[in-house]
């Protein structure tokens, strides 16, 4: 898989410019934290940059093995090589959805007390750390409170509201915002650069806005689009869901309803996403939005006015909202749109 192979190595390589930035000013203060949180949106590099680290405290070529003063983990000493295939005795990864009761947790606090075997710190990541029991949270705080000199933890999550202030105010807290349509399309050129891929920058860039602004996705999405043989733009856009939306926002204008109606049940027919719809329309009227009141940068060819406006994006936004209440995904966007209409009408 493109998002295994490509994954990137070491912090140079890491995409998500801002916690790979947040990283390196860390390590490069020699005094180390010894419990990390990273918090982020799904695929944005956390466990990537996570084992990253544990290579960097465990190089056996940088500045932590007294070797010059890069911090960067060289990739190609036994310790690096071998936290890459997942191997390194002193590296251990848990997984808190499948491994979240406090037995898992004390197994884990056992091993604490051990000195490295191989490397200079014994490095624990758990992934999904909000799915740790309450209990397994108890036992797990006492040793953030006092671990080992030797001992760090990286805990990571999608969802810090479900970790417990005791266990947020012990850690360092590392965010991982949502990637950036630019370092996503960065990813993918590496990756069509690397497979020798037929595919415009064009193309990348349309599968770059339309992967939940994940790194995984966007890997994905050019890996599925690769395996069709068809990389053109037009079919990309059909296979990710978006349509020309040229003619609904003819409709919407004319406050055509029944046209409005017809282009909605076209777009679903033809495996349309409707959540990607919604996102993709919502976008275009913030940008519409920022247009008119002239912010640089935003150039829109809508022609709505700012009440317009602003009265398609609420309908809009809430529509989104209920999308997962609705037995059909369609539902809520016909009724905002046909609500839009009634509105304007009586304007």
């Amino acid at each position: 898989m493109y998002y295994l192979k490509y994954r990137p190595h070491t912090i140079s390589d890491l995409d998500n410019l801002a916690p790979a930035e947040t990283i390196r000013t860390i390590l490069k203060s020699k005094s180390l934290p010894h419990a990390f949180l990273f918090i982020g949106h799904k695929g944005t590099g956390k466990t990537s940059t996570a084992r990253i680290f544990a290579k960097a405290v465990n190089c056996e070529s940088n500045m932590y093995a007294g070797k010059g003063t890069s911090i960067e983990p060289c990739s190609v000493c036994s310790n690096c090589k071998s936290i890459d295939r997942s191997s390194f005795s002193d590296v251990t990864e848990m997984d808190a959805a499948s491994n979240r009761g406090i037995n898992e947790v004390k197994e884990l606090i056992r091993e604490t007390s051990l000195m490295p075997m191989a490397g200079k710190y014994r490095v624990y990541i758990i992934d999904e750390a909000h799915m740790i029991t309450n209990d397994g949270f108890n036992a797990l705080l006492k040793t953030l409170e006092e671990p080992p000199e030797t001992v760090i933890f990286i805990l990571a999550t999608t969802n810090l509201e479900k970790v417990p202030k005791t266990i947020v105010s012990r850690c360092v807290l590392v965010q991982f915002g949502s990637a950036k349509i630019e370092e996503i399309v960065h990813m993918l050129r590496r990756i069509k650069v690397g497979e020798k891929l037929d595919i415009s920058n064009e193309a990348l860039e349309v599968i770059a806005k339309h992967c939940d602004l994940s790194f995984r996705d966007g890997a994905k999405i050019l890996e599925e689009i690769v395996m069709s043989g068809r990389t053109d733009v037009p079919s990309i856009l059909t296979k990710i869901g978006i349509r020309s939306k040229v003619v609904l926002y003819e409709s919407l204008k004319k406050k055509d309803a029944a046209g409005i109606l017809a282009w909605i049940k076209g777009f679903g027919e033809s495996g349309g996403n409707i959540t990607l719809l919604i996102e993709e329309l919502l976008s275009d009227l913030q940008n519409h939005l920022l247009s008119l009141h002239k912010i640089p940068g935003n150039v829109s060819t809508l022609s709505y006015s700012l009440k317009e406006t602003i009265v398609l994006m609420k309908l809009i936004n809430e529509a989104y909202g209920l999308i997962k209440l609705s037995p059909y995904p369609s539902i809520p966007l016909q009724v905002a749109l046909l609500e839009y209409c009634d509105k304007m009408k009586t304007t």
